[in-house]
């Protein structure tokens, strides 16, 4: 799906995301030096939002989006790509003081590992930052995205029934901020602190 809409991918989802993006940008509290990983990069649509004395790391599995994260990025020189799958990323434990992963945890496979994955690469005090639409706590309108979630998994390949705090608890994540962003506000940014 993603290397099908690659060209087309800025157009779709670029304006009407971008808010949530520039909230997460201040939940990251970045400082001159850090070492970031871009869960997802997709496109690069996050790259202009980096500070310059911040080393970013971005990944993504489709070929097609790096290869147009590689042109909306060309002029910095602090952000690097490489084709990998989150689930199973080959990078040291402990390499980034932040891990960021931008509407990308419910269009994988298996949420649990990508979660699992961010937090080993995640320095001990540095945060891992989600932004993502998660299942409703209200009664009626997760009802509707439960019913919903099989449709929008086959045709989109995007899940309407993730369930945050479970997810969370499972990855070993504690949320020390979650809000929610975006217009419609069904999006949530989630910041967890990795202390151990």
């Amino acid at each position: 799906l993603y290397a099908q809409c690659a060209s087309m991918y800025d157009w779709l989802c670029g304006p009407i995301l971008q808010a949530g993006r520039r909230e997460a940008m201040h939940q990251l509290a970045l400082q001159p030096g850090n070492e970031i990983l871009e869960i997802g990069i997709g496109t690069g649509l996050t790259a202009p939002l980096y500070p310059d004395d911040c080393r970013v790391t971005g990944i993504d599995v489709s070929e097609p989006m790096l290869r147009e994260a590689a042109r909306n990025i060309e002029c910095r020189h602090n952000i690097q790509l490489f084709r990998m799958d989150a689930a199973r990323l080959t990078f040291p434990d402990q390499s980034f003081d932040v891990v960021y992963a931008a509407y990308v945890i419910s269009v994988v496979p298996d949420p649990l590992a990508v979660l699992r994955e961010m937090r080993r690469v995640c320095r001990v005090g540095g945060h891992i930052v989600l932004l993502n639409h998660f299942l409703s706590d209200m009664p009626f309108l997760s009802k509707v995205e439960r019913l919903l979630s099989p449709i929008a998994t086959a045709r989109l390949g995007f899940r309407t029934d993730l369930d945050a705090r479970p997810l969370l608890e499972r990855a070993r994540l504690r949320p020390i901020a979650i809000r929610k962003v975006n217009t419609p506000k069904i999006w949530t940014l989630v910041n967890c602190r990795r202390d151990d």
